[in-house]
């Protein structure tokens, strides 16, 4: 008897156990599946310094990620090497979804001058673009060329005396200086300025460069209005929409036959898993295509494309053979080669 109370004791402590320990697993499997994406807020990582547009772009997305996502956006900047400092923090993050950044035609054209740490296009996952945007000229508005045209044939008179400044060695916007200074014959000298249009800007109001080519004409806005900067062509088929730039010619319309313009888009680390990438675009889709994001992009002078992953990707793959071809063109690699050595 003693012996059957005994057994029964411990198969009762011995049950309890077991219930109290399915309980905890289960609880446990209860709250993973349950957990749902996004869980904290989610890192933007943008590869340029405050004030550029890639900032402007994620700051106004940041503004509409809780409404859309259910978690905010926080923006870090980490500027430098052509943008490829960031992009290496991009590339080494954990690929969770709590780690994305903004990204433009530099992830394609940095991988094209050697070696660097990731080799972006297949490092990075692609997730949406967000915007087509020109290329701008502006000078002072003191100066004694008022259009490409007159600039040109300045220029010409003065080989090597125009410096432009740009965001970087070897970023889309160099490439479109060179096109430009190829197309028209002229001797000019670039000025990388690595934490981008801020740093351009700068130096073009005080002087130390005669003309600024910029992807973001919003950050020249209030000095065009002054009368200090004037704008002196775009290299897109069309004008600019902006009303205060609406009246600017074209690159082709003044007989420079450069049309290019670039996309800014967000892309994950590699690896992304499924469920987060889905959750993520469709947020993202949401976030691009709000109205007030919209209006927002309409007003630095940005167009807003929209691409999702599939598209985007496409993209990637094109522009990476049109502008391997441009960069032995307009001698871009072979400089960037010769630095490095």
């Amino acid at each position: 008897m003693v012996g059957n109370k005994m057994v029964s004791s411990l198969m009762v402590i011995f049950l309890s156990i077991a219930i109290m320990t399915g309980g905890c697993t289960m609880g446990a499997k209860e709250s993973t599946v349950s957990e749902k994406y996004p869980a904290k807020p989610i890192t933007i990582i943008v590869p340029f310094a405050a004030g550029g547009s890639s900032d402007m772009i994620a700051r106004a997305l940041e503004k509409s990620a809780q409404k859309h996502l259910g978690q905010s956006l926080v923006v870090v900047n980490i500027p430098g090497g052509a943008g490829t400092i960031g992009m290496n923090e991009l590339a080494a993050a954990k690929p969770d979804g709590y780690t994305i950044g903004v990204v433009s035609m530099g992830a394609i054209l940095q991988p094209l001058y050697g070696q660097t740490r990731y080799h972006y296009p297949t490092a990075l996952e692609p997730l949406v673009n967000i915007v087509s945007s020109p290329v701008v000229v502006a000078s002072l508005a003191e100066k004694p060329w008022k259009n490409m045209s007159e600039l040109v044939s300045y220029a010409k008179r003065h080989p090597g005396e125009i410096k432009y400044g740009h965001s970087g060695l070897g970023t889309a916007v160099h490439v479109t200086g060179e096109m430009f200074a190829q197309e028209t014959g002229i001797n000019i000298v670039q000025v990388p300025f690595p934490g981008g249009e801020p740093e351009s800007l700068a130096a073009l109001l005080g002087k130390h460069i005669q003309i600024m080519i910029a992807y973001n004409p919003a950050v020249l806005k209030e000095y065009v209005e002054s009368g200090i900067i004037r704008i002196l062509g775009v290299s897109d088929e069309t004008r600019l929409n902006i009303p205060e730039f609406g009246d600017v010619p074209t690159f082709k319309e003044q007989g420079i036959d450069v049309a290019f313009n670039f996309w800014t888009g967000i892309a994950a680390p590699k690896g992304l898993p499924p469920a987060e990438k889905a959750r993520l675009t469709a947020g993202l889709k949401e976030m691009i295509n709000d109205p007030e994001f919209k209006k927002n992009m309409e007003k630095l002078g940005m167009s807003v494309q929209y691409m999702g992953p599939e598209e985007f990707s496409a993209r990637w793959i094109e522009d990476n053979t049109k502008l391997t071809k441009i960069v032995k063109e307009t001698g871009i690699a072979d400089l960037i080669a010769a630095q490095k050595k």
